[in-house]
C-alpha cells in the first residue's frame, strides 16, 4: 500500500516502542523496574490536591463546550502573572497561546518558522528534535553534545553553523540528560543568535529560537534556572517558549500547555492548531487558571515533590557512583534539574560467566533488561548514535526501595562481567 511520503518515512516514538516491548515481558510475569518514561505514577506523585479539586469543579460546572483557539482569557492572564512572578518573563495574552501540552505546540512552532530545506539546528541528545524536523522537512544540523558539557551544546559547537539557519532548539533542564545551561552558557548562545539576526538584511527571515522549558520548576541545589530573554533581552522577537503543567504538578495526562512568543508568530501557530484542534480542555483550563493563582499550594506542594524526586535521582547517583568506585565500567553526571539522571554502562566487549559476550550497545541494553531486571533509554532514542553508552533514567514512576533493589542488581550483574 502506497502512501504519502511522511507516513512512509516518519519513525514512530523509540520510548513508546521500548514501553511496549517492557509491557509485553511483564504481561508474561517478568519483573521489570521500568525507569523509562518521562512520566509520574499518580499514586506516588498526584498532582496537587486543589487542582484536583478545582478540575472536578469546573466539569461540575458544565465547561464541557469548545475553548477559544487561543485559550480562555482568565488561563492566559493567570499564565503571564505566573511566569512574570518566578521567572520575570513579561507577556501580554495575545503573545501567549493554550494547547493539549507541550507536543502540539512544539510541532505548530515547527510549522510557524521551518519551510521545507530550512537549517535546523538541534544537539543530540534531545527530545524528539529530529522528528519535528522530519516532520517540515528541515534540513538537520546535528551538534553532538558530550558529557564533558554535560551534554549541554555550547556556543563553539553552535557557532559554525548559525549562519542562514532557521530555527535553533533548545531545552534547559534538558530531556534526557536532567542537565541545565549555566548562565554564562546561555548568554554566549544568545549573543551569538542576536549578532546572527541584526547581520541579516531587513525583510529575511530570522533566526529563531525554541526554548523548551517545561522542566523549569524542577531545578535541584545550586542550579538555577536561565532563559534566553533573561540573559539577553534582545532576544525577545526570537524566542518561542514551551511550557505546561505537565512537569511541574506531575499533571502529564491534564494536558495543559502554553506557547509565549510575539504575537504576530502566536497568531500564525493559533491558526495552524484551529484546524488540528489540539485544545487543553475547557474545564482543565478553568482549573489551571485558578490553581496558577493559588502560590501557597503550589509552594507547599513543590515542598514536598521536588524534594521527593531529588532524593530518588540523588539515591540513583550516588548508588551508581559507589559501583563506578568498585572499578565497574559506569557513571552518572550529577542531577541538576527534571526527573532524569544521565547514567553510562560502558560494558561493550565484556563477557559475563556463562560466555555471553556483550558486542554491542544494543546487547548492553537488552542484558540489563534481562539479567538486571532494569529498563532505562539509550541515548540513540533521542537522536544520539547506536553506539552510545549513556542512557536516561526517568524516576517518576518508582519509589526509592526500588532504586535500592536496582542498585543491588547492577552490583551482582557487573560483578559476573570481565
Amino acid at each position: 500500500m502506497k502512501l504519502s511520503w511522511l507516513a512512509e518515512t516518519l519513525i514512530g516514538s523509540e520510548i513508546v516502542k521500548l514501553g511496549n516491548e517492557i509491557n509485553d515481558r511483564k504481561s508474561k510475569g517478568e519483573t521489570i523496574y521500568n525507569f523509562t518514561i518521562g512520566d509520574f505514577d499518580p499514586k506516588i506523585f498526584p498532582i496537587p490536591a486543589q487542582y484536583e479539586d478545582a478540575i472536578i469543579q469546573a466539569y461540575r460546572n458544565k465547561f464541557t463546550n469548545y475553548p477559544p483557539a487561543d485559550g480562555i482569557v482568565d488561563l492566559r492572564t493567570a499564565v503571564g502573572t505566573f511566569l512574570q512572578k518566578n521567572l520575570g518573563l513579561t507577556f501580554t495574552n495575545n503573545q501567549i497561546l493554550i494547547g493539549s501540552g507541550g507536543r502540539p505546540l512544539i510541532y505548530a512552532a515547527y510549522r510557524t518558522i521551518v519551510d521545507k530545506g530550512d537549517k535546523v539546528i538541534y544537539a543530540v541528545p534531545s527530545w524528539n528534535n529530529n522528528h519535528y524536523t522530519h516532520f517540515t522537512e528541515g534540513n538537520h544540523v546535528v551538534i553532538n553534545a558530550t558529557a564533558q558539557n554535560r551534554f549541554m551544546p555550547t556556543a563553539q559547537q553552535l557557532a559554525p553553523h548559525l549562519k542562514g539557519a532557521t530555527l535553533l532548539a533548545l531545552c534547559s533542564p534538558l530531556n534526557p540528560t536532567g542537565t541545565t545551561f549555566t548562565k554564562a552558557e546561555l548568554t554566549q548562545i544568545c549573543n551569538l543568535v542576536v549578532a546572527e539576526n541584526n547581520s541579516r538584511p531587513e525583510g529575511d527571515k530570522k533566526l529563531y529560537v525554541l526554548y523548551d522549558q517545561m522542566y523549569w520548576s524542577l531545578t535541584y541545589g545550586q542550579t538555577k534556572h536561565y532563559n534566553p530573554i533573561g540573559v539577553n533581552p534582545a532576544m525577545a522577537p526570537y524566542t518561542i517558549f514551551i511550557d505546561g503543567v505537565s512537569k511541574c504538578f506531575a499533571a502529564t495526562g491534564v494536558r495543559v500547555g502554553w506557547v509565549c512568543a510575539n504575537n504576530t508568530i502566536i497568531a500564525k501557530m493559533k491558526a495552524i492548531l484551529s484546524h488540528i484542534g489540539a485544545w487543553a480542555p475547557m474545564a482543565e483550563q478553568q482549573a489551571t487558571a485558578a490553581f496558577l493563582q493559588n502560590d501557597e499550594a503550589i509552594k507547599i506542594y513543590h515542598n514536598t515533590y521536588k524534594v521527593s524526586l531529588q532524593n530518588r535521582l540523588t539515591t540513583f547517583h550516588n548508588g551508581i557512583q559507589a559501583l563506578k568506585a568498585k572499578g565497574y565500567k559506569v557513571d552518572s553526571i550529577a542531577p541538576e534539574g527534571a526527573l532524569y539522571l544521565t547514567f553510562k554502562l560502558d560494558l561493550v566487549g565484556l563477557t559475563d560467566n556463562h560466555g555471553t559476550t556483550l558486542n554491542q550497545q544494543t546487547d548492553v541494553t537488552t542484558y540489563m533488561l534481562s539479567k538486571a531486571q532494569l529498563a532505562i533509554v539509550p541515548f540513540s532514542a533521542f537522536g544520539d548514535n547506536t553506539n552510545s553508552p549513556w542512557y536516561r533514567i526517568s524516576v517518576g514512576t518508582c519509589n526509592i526501595s526500588d532504586i535500592e533493589t536496582v542498585l543491588k542488581n547492577l552490583d551482582t550483574v557487573l560483578a559476573a562481567l570481565k
